[in-house]
């Protein structure tokens, strides 16, 4: 188990004064089975009031608006969150058991693709290819692996809300685009499957000494229960992983949504810092 401490900084810098501004914040994680969140708090300057509920998809949402003209936002997100990692499902279900129709019910979201997470026939046959002979939670790992071996990671050539079909074209992508073609490969076969993003703490760093961390993006397939992968870094979902938010894709979970009254130019700053404190500092 490892204790991380999350900071998060998005600056927001308008062109010119924004009347009033509504807004959706995913930032801050939840308590599940391999994470256990300590502190969490989310400041909003201008300073305003906020608002929390869960929504449809389990994530964490902070709702805010800012009624006085500004120039800039700036929401600073700080957690220290325990993180454990996750053992092999125990009883994983057949295939026909998966596609049998209480399942289907069950989880009929995550098994349609979305417009970011349909993929083309020839992702569709690579993934069968990958998963032949093998169980779901095995296919799961395979197809991932399959898929980010055709997939060069290159920043700065797609964005967020890029189709997973076209980064597939283009062979290039950043972890948005290896998670969306992992969900809808794996829904392809009948595993259902979702999109989460948090952060990852880049491995090496270890002590109290903060690193340039970053937002990250993974998949979750269900086999009798949800099992975490990070296809973009070839490894399960672990100590390094933190979860913010799950659904169908990217844009379910965006970490700041919203409209604004005033000019449509704007310049945004993210910097986020993880710390993996201590472990002595970890209840054992």
């Amino acid at each position: 188990m490892s204790r991380l401490r999350v900071v998060h900084t998005s600056a927001f810098r308008y062109a010119g004064p924004v009347l009033a501004s509504y807004n959706e914040a995913r930032m801050s994680p939840r308590s599940d089975a391999r994470q256990t969140v300590v502190a969490s708090r989310l400041d909003v300057m201008p300073q305003t009031w906020t608002s929390g509920w869960t929504d449809y998809w389990g994530t964490s949402v902070t709702a805010f608006e800012v009624l006085a003209p500004h120039e800039g936002l700036l929401l600073t997100a700080e957690h220290v969150v325990e993180v454990a990692g996750q053992p092999d499902p125990v009883h994983v279900l057949g295939w026909e058991e998966l596609r049998g129709a209480g399942v289907r019910d069950r989880w009929a979201e995550f098994l349609s693709p979305t417009r970011t997470t349909a993929v083309p026939d020839e992702v569709v046959d690579l993934a069968r290819d990958a998963a032949a002979g093998l169980d779901p939670h095995e296919a799961g790992q395979a197809v991932s692996l399959a898929l980010r071996a055709e997939l060069e990671y290159v920043p700065g050539v797609t964005t967020v809300h890029t189709p997973a079909v076209d980064a597939w074209r283009a062979r290039t992508g950043v972890c948005q685009d290896v998670s969306h073609l992992t969900v809808g490969a794996l829904q392809a076969l009948g595993l259902p499957a979702r999109y989460v993003s948090g952060y990852l703490h880049p491995t090496g760093g270890t002590g109290d000494e903060a690193s340039t961390g970053e937002s990250h993006a993974w998949v979750e397939w269900w086999t009798g229960a949800w099992y975490g992968y990070d296809p973009t870094n070839r490894m399960a979902a672990g100590e390094h992983h933190v979860a913010i938010g799950r659904g169908r894709s990217y844009d379910d979970v965006p970490p700041l949504r919203g409209i604004y009254a005033g000019t449509a130019t704007q310049d945004l700053t993210v910097t986020v810092r993880i710390t993996r404190e201590d472990e002595a500092a970890v209840g054992r």
